[in-house]
């Protein structure tokens, strides 16, 4: 009994059941972003840094994502939303671990195909976040912080199976969130948002300046809004709350379309 106990908590049952589809889907999704993001970082440098101009790529391309893929792994996309899921139990310990696992390798491979296919004079530093100048460490950590406390509150609230007004609206959300991050403080961090965004660009380019920001930063940012969404914002479940709702949401797993 207590083996099958660890094993359930482990998801081992869950890996062996055939995971691989909802591992091709973070693996596709990283490298998607990583070559459109980065790929507007790059064209932004040539063209006087235009903060709009990645801000809605990154949107952009994050809301195509989880419109297309969310049904097959919840989008995550992203190891501080899968970080905010593990932490309140919305997906097992093994699962968490290789899709963090697979969306770093996308994010490797989404960069790497950007060099491959830019000129050697514009490939510069291919997207990689570096702190401004001025910006210490702790400031920019508590600037990727509150990125992913933004990103996973928004993922949460958007993914609550009790909410029925939020039904369809997933995508347009959270692309129109991480906009709003880069709009607010690229020229501080380079807003990562994603740590595996991040490494991406910095195994190709080699420069890990203050690379531990863009990991711990949006982790516990999402941590906290994942622990402060479930135990305090999380809607009531509909068939003992007396509001009217207008549509009944139909999901799939309690992980459908979770991202970024």
């Amino acid at each position: 009994m207590a083996g099958s106990g660890i094993k359930e908590k482990l998801g081992v049952e869950e890996i062996t059941r055939g995971i691989w589809k909802a591992l091709l889907a973070e693996f596709l999704g990283n490298l998607l972003l990583n070559f459109y993001g980065c790929a507007s970082c790059v064209g932004a440098e040539d063209n006087g840094k235009s903060p709009v101009l990645v801000s809605l790529t990154f949107g952009l391309v994050i809301m195509a994502i989880v419109q297309s893929v969310g049904h097959v792994s919840g989008a995550h996309v992203n190891p501080a939303v899968t970080c905010g899921m593990l932490v309140t139990g919305n997906i097992s310990i093994l699962k968490a671990l290789l899709y963090v696992a697979v969306q770093c390798l996308g994010a490797v491979a989404g960069t790497g195909v950007l060099k491959a296919l830019t000129p050697l004079e514009s490939q510069k530093k291919l997207g990689i976040t570096l702190l401004s100048d001025g910006v210490t460490p702790i400031q920019g950590f508590g600037i990727e912080y509150f990125l992913g406390f933004v990103l996973v509150l928004v993922v949460f609230g958007v993914c609550d199976v009790n909410r029925s007004e939020v039904k369809g609206l997933a995508p347009v959300a959270i692309g129109l969130t991480i906009a709003m991050g880069h709009l607010a403080v690229l020229d501080y961090t380079g807003s990562s948002m994603n740590p595996a965004r991040t490494l991406g660009s910095a195994i190709i380019t080699g420069i890990w300046e203050n690379h531990w920001v863009y990991w711990l930063g949006p982790i516990l940012g999402g941590i906290s809004a994942a622990l402060i969404y479930k135990h305090a914002f999380a809607a009531v479940p509909r068939e003992i709350t007396t509001e009217y709702t207008p549509v009944q949401v139909q999901v799939q797993n309690k992980e459908e379309l979770c991202h970024a």
